[in-house]
């Protein structure tokens, strides 16, 4: 697999000349701080994805990645996730989506958020974490779900970073061997596309 697709998980699929160009003054999403020691652990976020492979339900980890969490809650609280599909699956490395309609339009998103990649957290098979461009702190709404082991992501990473992990799936492995198992084809500029695209019907906190 060629390094740049395995280790720069893109939200817009820009290419390596528009990545270079991109600045780092976008505002960035205040959040809560970490938990500090002898304050009591946050309690983990329950969020069930309900896509046309199935149902899929993560536990988010509000302990350790406290901002990543509050803004991926916000995009579920609006309603920003119906109708998202998974647009990029790569057997063996991992699915995103969250970021794209059926038709391939990207959503408007709230602004980036600040990177959380060193809280420990690690890109093991089954864990959730923020897509982003080559801007470390430039996570918006995109995700994508480890389909295997992928410590090459995790912090400091390749580019002193990595991709910040917040949760992991507790239900629903057998919709994610679905989409993972997902024939693909080029669309346009863009890569790695399901044929016939899952979607997300909605986004619920909760089982």
């Amino acid at each position: 697999m060629h390094p740049f697709r395995r280790h720069t998980l893109i939200s817009t699929f820009a290419t390596l000349a528009t990545l270079a160009a991109l600045g780092t003054g976008a505002a960035l999403l205040a959040g809560p701080a970490r938990a500090q020691a002898g304050t009591g652990a946050a309690a983990p976020v329950i969020v069930t994805l309900d896509t046309t492979a199935g149902p899929i339900v993560l536990e988010l980890d509000a302990q350790h990645a406290p901002r990543t969490v509050a803004n991926f809650v916000r995009y579920v609280k609006e309603g920003f996730y119906s109708g998202t599909i998974f647009h990029r699956v790569i057997p063996g490395f991992m699915i995103q989506g969250g970021g794209f309609t059926p038709d391939m339009q990207q959503k408007q998103t709230h602004e980036p958020i600040a990177i959380e990649s060193d809280n420990t957290l690690k890109n093991v098979r089954g864990s959730i974490a923020m897509a982003r461009t080559a801007n470390p702190n430039s996570a918006t709404a995109q995700f994508f779900i480890n389909v295997a082991d992928n410590g090459m992501l995790d912090y400091p990473g390749s580019d002193g970073a990595g991709y910040t992990v917040f949760g992991k799936v507790i239900d629903g492995t057998a919709a994610v061997e679905a989409i993972r198992t997902s024939p693909t084809t080029r669309k346009g500029m863009f890569a790695d596309v399901p044929v016939n695209a899952p979607v997300i019907r909605k986004a619920t906190l909760g089982r």
